[in-house]
């Protein structure tokens, strides 16, 4: 074999074996793709996500999504973490997204998102069906759980000294003040801090008039939960709440109405400024610790991921969350007609969020 020869057959090898590694990572990236849509985030959420997957794996070609309980502000950090199968396809939550889990988003490529707002969820502050039905404020509750409450005098704070229902309102019982409750991750945590305890917190003049001149104490007053026992991080598991709740009647847990009505034979609400916690109530608003629920979607993975703009189709339909929809069966709050239209149009586009239309 000639020289010239020889060297024409070293390149043809190496081309061969350039080749043959192109097929082989070819092979390897087409088994690791995921033909599955993933689902993250809010425990309050997750029920309904859950029901939609179901009946959607059942109904279509694609595969049964897979649906993971991880809180909202979990959810949504595993979805900002980046744009591949490796992360989310959808992150479920109970509250809006922050523009600072935007910006996160933004910095690890996730740029286009699709928020969807799904109907409305009621915050309860509940206990055993062998307890007492409790009748609390928004002040009780706010008196009961923040780390500083007003002494006597105005513009004074002091350490939380209420160890039971009846020293924070004579006219409560004097039961051991002992609330069950989710983590700082939660988007339930979050809005109930917001609707509850804030609601309660600014019905002190002197607290209220602090928004306008130091919003940042006022916000430390009213959303800064009690750490001395009183109050127990119950983690994401709402089930381990209602075990605990029916397992000890003197205390309360702080969970979503729609896990509320699904354990009806085994807790009640509390009525809260005189309103129960029906659907009714908070369909029309008149249940003050009620909140709207979304779920976020990675554009950049819509047309990739197999079935997922099959799935937003099946979320936003009628007879998903309709108001004779099946999620409606399962506790969720239905949307007005028109809003309800106006958002299924804008998830069939794909519309980007905007923090100036949030």
């Amino acid at each position: 074999m000639t020289t010239a020869t020889a060297r024409k057959f070293n390149i043809i090898l190496l081309l061969m074996s350039a080749l043959i590694g192109i097929l082989a990572t070819n092979g390897a990236n087409a088994q690791s793709s995921r033909d599955y849509i993933y689902v993250v985030g809010s425990s309050t959420v997750y029920p309904f996500s859950t029901v939609v997957a179901e009946r959607f794996g059942r109904s279509s070609k694609f595969r049964t999504p897979k649906v993971e309980s991880t809180g909202s502000g979990g959810g949504l950090k595993l979805f900002c973490d980046g744009v591949g199968i490796g992360h989310p396809d959808i992150a479920n939550a109970s509250r809006a997204i922050k523009s600072s889990e935007v910006a996160g988003c933004a910095k690890s490529g996730v740029t286009e998102i699709v928020e969807v707002k799904i109907g409305y969820d009621g915050i309860v502050l509940a206990n055993s069906v062998n307890a007492p039905t409790m009748s609390v404020s928004r002040r009780d509750i706010f008196l009961a759980l923040a780390k500083q409450v007003p002494s006597g005098a105005e513009g004074e704070l002091i350490d939380n000294p209420y160890t039971s229902w009846n020293e924070v309102n004579s006219d409560l019982p004097a039961v051991k003040i002992e609330i069950l409750g989710p983590p700082p991750t939660s988007g339930t945590r979050d809005a109930f801090v917001e609707l509850a305890m804030e609601g309660g917190c600014k019905t002190f003049s002197w607290i209220k008039s602090l928004k306008d001149h130091d919003k940042n104490r006022y916000k430390i007053i009213c959303h800064t939960v009690r750490e001395d026992g009183a109050f127990v991080e119950a983690g994401e598991n709402d089930n381990l709440i209602v075990q605990k709740l029916v397992a000890n009647p003197s205390a309360f847990g702080i969970f979503g109405f729609s896990f509320l009505d699904q354990n009806a034979e085994k807790v009640r609400g509390a009525l809260v400024d005189g309103h129960s916690p029906t659907f009714d109530a908070i369909a029309n608003g008149s249940y003050p610790v009620s909140r709207p629920l979304y779920f976020y979607v990675k554009k950049a993975h819509v047309g990739v991921i197999p079935g997922l703009r099959e799935f937003l189709r099946e979320f936003t339909s009628e007879r998903a969350w309709g108001e004779e929809g099946y999620l409606s069966d399962r506790g969720l709050i239905p949307m007005p007609t028109e809003e309800r239209m106006e958002i299924a149009a804008s998830v069939r586009d794909l519309e980007p969020l905007t923090m100036a239309s949030h």
